[in-house]
């Protein structure tokens, strides 16, 4: 599925129409370039997340349509858009009351890594603290973490993940931090370098749950119906093969 540029100006231009009945607007579904959870490979809409949303929709009768856009801007889509859904989103407290939610997806951690063959001996948030750098993405919710948390290393180096290993194979970055350990698989997939080159530094850096985000207008009927399909995976089991995909 490709980004869908016309359809950022027309959800901003929808928001801010007023006398449009919310009622009438359809719902639509954004999501973001964010592997092994929401990707796109070869045109096609892919992901741990992605599954869980169409089979949630094939329960539900749902043919809402999905839209890949930047990172930066499916928040503020969804922040301004009527009867919008994200995911796959982190819920965190300073977002809580902002959305409706649908979840938990899954939860998950994020670690630093560095390379295997690197000197560098980190055992604690106090010794990551002390490195030259740190290398993060730009922006998101991991960047920010580490700012909060006190951080003044950071190197905002990359804009995309895939660059942060690359950087980091390259000898251009020391440690990283950006991706769930299933990511971390995912990216070093995708440049055919074993998982040996790499080792995770065992200081957790950040931990939240995955879910899908409902702009705070949409009803609670089509919110109780992707809850209670969500409910049927797990019952059934579907949920459990779909992660087992992943994993």
């Amino acid at each position: 599925m490709s980004l869908n540029r016309s359809f950022i100006a027309a959800s901003l231009s929808a928001a801010s129409t007023m006398c449009v009945a919310s009622s009438v607007i359809p719902y639509e579904i954004v999501t973001e370039e964010w592997a092994p959870y929401n990707y796109t490979s070869e045109g096609q809409l892919k992901g741990l997340s992605t599954d869980i949303v169409m089979a949630i929709m094939a329960l539900t009768g749902d043919h809402f349509p999905i839209h890949v856009l930047p990172s930066l801007r499916t928040t503020v889509v969804l922040d301004h858009r009527p009867k919008t859904i994200m995911y796959s989103l982190f819920r965190t407290e300073a977002r809580e009351d902002r959305y409706k939610w649908v979840g938990p997806i899954i939860e998950e951690s994020v670690f630093p890594y560095k390379r295997s063959d690197s000197p560098l001996v980190t055992k604690s948030v106090d010794d990551l603290k002390r490195l030259d750098r740190i290398t993060c993405r730009n922006a998101g919710v991991i960047p920010a973490r580490l700012q909060s948390m006190g951080f003044e290393n950071l190197e905002l180096a990359a804009t995309q993940s895939i660059q942060l290993y690359r950087m980091l194979l390259a000898g251009h970055a020391d440690v990283i931090v950006g991706d769930t350990d299933l990511g971390v698989k995912y990216y070093l997939g995708v440049l055919g370098v074993k998982p040996s080159k790499l080792e995770k530094i065992p200081t957790e850096m950040f931990r939240s749950s995955l879910y899908i985000a409902f702009s705070a207008d949409s009803d609670d009927t089509t919110i109780n119906a992707w809850r209670k399909a969500l409910q049927q995976l797990h019952a059934s089991g579907q949920f459990a093969r779909i992660l087992a995909r992943y994993r």
